[in-house]
C-alpha cells in the first residue's frame, strides 16, 4: 500500500501545481497530445530506440526524470516556483546519485517500489493530461495549499483537491 499511497498523494500535488499554473499545464498537454496524438490512453509501450546514438531494447530499466521539485536555493534557481524546465539541461535525476534530489532515498535504504512509483505516477499524470481539461470549479479561485500536520512519510493537503474534468475529445 505504501507505493500506491504515496504514488497518490504525488499525483494530487503534481495536479495542484499545473491546476494553480495553467500555462503550464496547457504546455505539458500539448506536449503529451503532441506524442499521444489520437489514442484514447497511455499504455506502457516496448520498443527499440536510441538515446545519443545509444541503443535502448525492450525490458531496459530507464527511468525519466518527469516531476522532481528540489528545494535547496543553492542548486535550484526559485526553488518553490513550478519550473519544470528546470530539469532539460540538467545532469541530476531522482535515483539516489545525485544528493541535490533524494525523493526515494539512496543507496540499501533507498525505497524498492521506486520503479513501479515512477510508472504509476507517469501513466497516471500522462492520462490525466492527456484525456482531461482539469479546472477550477466555479467561483474557487485559488486552492489552498496547506498540508495535513500529521506525523506521516508523505505530505497530504489539508483539504481534498477539487477539480472538473472535462473530456478533452480526440480528434
Amino acid at each position: 500500500m505504501a507505493g500506491v499511497y504515496t504514488g497518490a498523494v504525488t499525483l494530487i500535488w503534481a495536479m495542484v501545481e499545473l491546476a494553480r499554473n495553467p500555462e503550464i499545464m496547457k504546455n505539458a498537454q500539448e506536449e503529451v497530445r503532441n506524442v499521444v496524438r489520437n489514442r484514447e490512453r497511455v499504455a506502457e509501450m516496448i520498443s527499440n530506440f536510441k538515446i545519443n546514438d545509444c541503443d535502448i531494447y525492450p525490458k531496459s530499466l530507464i527511468h525519466v526524470n518527469v516531476w522532481a521539485i528540489g528545494r535547496d536555493p543553492n542548486y535550484w534557481k526559485d526553488p518553490e516556483d513550478l519550473f519544470p524546465e528546470k530539469f532539460i539541461d540538467s545532469f541530476i535525476d531522482f535515483k539516489g546519485q545525485h544528493f541535490e534530489l533524494l525523493p526515494f532515498g539512496a543507496g540499501r535504504r533507498g525505497c524498492p517500489a521506486l520503479h513501479m512509483g515512477t510508472v504509476l505516477i507517469e501513466l497516471a499524470l500522462v492520462n490525466l493530461l492527456h484525456c482531461f481539461d482539469s479546472k477550477l470549479p466555479n467561483g474557487v479561485q485559488d486552492i489552498n495549499m496547506e498540508e495535513q500536520a500529521r506525523p506521516s512519510l508523505t505530505i497530504s493537503k489539508m483539504d481534498p483537491l477539487k477539480l472538473v474534468p472535462v473530456r478533452y475529445l480526440v480528434q
